[in-house]
């Protein structure tokens, strides 16, 4: 058993101080740090926040060391029959996969900060967590004082805790299961539109799997001041980080649904139905597969696509959503040069960040799509009797049940086997090849009654010009420019920064210049890392920034009205869009 004790002296400089405790077994005993948390496809290299890392024998000798990697260290344990290892780790950023220290509370991913033995994962694992009294737990592992058990190391760094003062605390159950709400930061939860809304959800996703993979399950929501969104899906329990928090239950609170109801559905997808290449974890290099779409995409689709399913979302607040993703489709032009799988193979590249312009896409966002284009392929071919749904719950009980990771032709003949159809060709061009997705989205709207609709934005620097701006001290900084837009042949660049318009210094003001000179020929003045340049734009009457969004299709045919009702539980025919 590896044993963790965990100590706050000082929150104030906000490094937790750790010891870590390991059976010997060679002469050479060879420590490891996670270089990645499960949930983000990155390297997160924890290794970089440890500091006054030192070894000791039984007898408290030091122990000679060498590190040997960014995140390794070889240890001399002849003659040891167990060490301790002691560090210090830091623990100052506050997102849903991180760990954080301060006066008031001890939040912490143990991915982040428990150094193991390679090849010991299996091995059981005890944590002793030293913070003052009167702090309330909140996490998926039973807790007996100061102690906490799991039974291996995958199980301890996959269930986050929280010590705080104070922590807001409810339940509801579903299928036998108990669901806990804990929230921290947030002093009036409105306990019974919470409760509602979340049992609505769960009870929708319960229902189509058939049951829950785990016994219990912990939403700890982590309230800020400010304006945060971000949730990490864990076996039994997700981080939920959110803000501001005066707002949670305005405008922010179909935030808190949507990903609720994500991390939710990852319960059986991910963490339960897992890729080959993540099975089992190795938390020690980056875990490269191309199946981001089915990881990310499907739980953003069925995320959102149960809050409409239970009634917590109208028809119009999840249409909203789906316009969403395919406005980020058409604006993010990396799907003319990158597929869907060669961007989750890169996610471990650049993260989650845009990246180079134009050069990759959003394995939530093409994902997304790509699982709703599957769910009305499986109801084509299934004549409206089957769906994505009974794709995922058949590799559920096909794979998951029999501890076995999915493979993308696992994925495939499931499809198959539900539906009777071959999507290979479809995965071919649209997952792995960069055919553009307009047509297949069509088809697919148009089987359910629905065909996209395209009207220029009101901003005249996107529509007319196609570039994004933000305002910039005296001037807009360009952000994207639209390739063969009136801006790119023009010549302006991304990280201009326009400062007049037709020899009229913008002030604040640049779609209103723009659009007082919009029958005129536009010379912009812009500074480029310093220096003043000219550029005079084409004049043309194209709109390049467009937004899509969705309507009736003009007298749909009974099989549209059957199969809009059975997508959405909605009459298209009494349907106002």
């Amino acid at each position: 058993m590896t044993k963790y004790i965990f100590s706050t002296d000082f929150p104030q400089q906000q490094y937790i101080q750790i010891k870590a405790e390991f059976d010997v077994r060679e002469e050479v005993t060879y420590l490891q740090f996670p270089a990645w948390r499960p949930g983000r496809y990155e390297l997160g290299n924890f290794a970089k926040n440890v500091r006054s890392f030192q070894v000791f024998s039984e007898e408290g000798k030091k122990l000679n060391f060498s590190k040997i990697s960014k995140d390794t260290w070889e240890v001399d344990t002849s003659g040891c029959k167990v060490i301790q290892v002691r560090y210090s780790y830091y623990a100052a950023d506050m997102n849903a996969g991180s760990t954080y220290l301060d006066d008031s509370m001890l939040y912490v991913n143990p991915v982040n900060c428990c150094i193991y033995c390679k090849g010991r994962e299996e091995e059981a694992c005890v944590l002793e967590v030293n913070v003052p009294e009167g702090r309330e737990y909140a996490g998926g592992l039973k807790r007996e004082g100061n102690r906490i058990e799991a039974e291996s190391y995958h199980v301890l760094v996959d269930s986050p805790f929280v010590f705080a003062k104070e922590l807001e605390h409810n339940t509801y159950e579903v299928g036998g299961v108990v669901f806990h709400i804990w929230f921290h930061g947030l002093n009036r939860p409105d306990w019974e539109r919470i409760l509602k809304d979340f049992t609505a959800f769960t009870t929708a996703q319960m229902k189509d799997f058939g049951e829950f993979p785990v016994d219990e399950y912990h939403f700890i929501f982590l309230i800020q001041p400010q304006r945060a969104y971000h949730g990490v899906e864990h076996q039994n329990s997700t981080i939920i980080v959110l803000g501001p928090s005066i707002d949670i239950f305005g405008s922010v609170y179909d935030d808190l649904l949507g990903v609720s109801s994500h991390e939710l559905y990852h319960t059986w997808n991910v963490k339960s139905i897992r890729p080959v290449e993540m099975y089992p974890y190795d938390y020690s290099r980056e875990n490269y597969s191309p199946l981001g779409y089915l990881c990310e995409g499907v739980t953003t689709y069925m995320g959102d696509y149960y809050l409409l399913k239970s009634g917590v979302f109208s028809l119009k607040e999840y249409l909203k959503e789906v316009y969403k993703l395919l406005n980020k489709h058409f604006e993010n032009f990396g799907r003319f040069h990158y597929s869907v799988a060669e961007s989750s193979f890169d996610t471990w590249l650049d993260g989650y960040t845009a990246g180079a312009p134009g050069r990759k896409v959003s394995i939530y966002n093409e994902g997304a799509l790509i699982a709703l284009l599957t769910d009305v392929f499986v109801m084509q071919k299934t004549d409206n009797r089957k769906s994505l749904n009974d794709v995922m719950r058949y590799l559920y009980y096909n794979y998951y049940l029999d501890k076995k990771g999915v493979s993308e032709a696992d994925y495939l003949q499931a499809i198959k086997d539900v539906s009777g159809g071959d999507m290979y060709e479809i995965f071919e061009k649209y997952i792995h090849g960069t055919t553009t997705f307009e047509s297949i989205l069509a088809d697919s709207f148009e089987y359910l009654g629905l065909e996209m609709e395209a009207t220029p934005v009101s901003q005249t620097s996107l529509a007319a010009i196609g570039i994004k701006t933000t305002q910039s001290g005296e001037g807009w900084m360009i952000t994207t420019v639209y390739p063969g837009s009136d801006a790119d042949v023009g010549g302006l660049m991304i990280g201009d920064k326009i400062m007049a318009v037709n020899n009229y210094f913008v002030d604040g003001e640049l779609d209103k210049w723009l659009d007082y000179f919009r029958n005129d020929q536009l010379t912009m003045v812009v500074n480029r890392k310093g220096k003043l340049i000219e550029r005079t734009l084409p004049q043309t009457d194209k709109n390049y920034y467009l937004n899509y969004s969705l309507k009736k299709v003009y007298k749909p045919s009974v099989i549209q009205l059957q199969a809009f009702r059975k997508w959405t539980g909605f009459k298209l025919e009494e349907t106002d869009l």
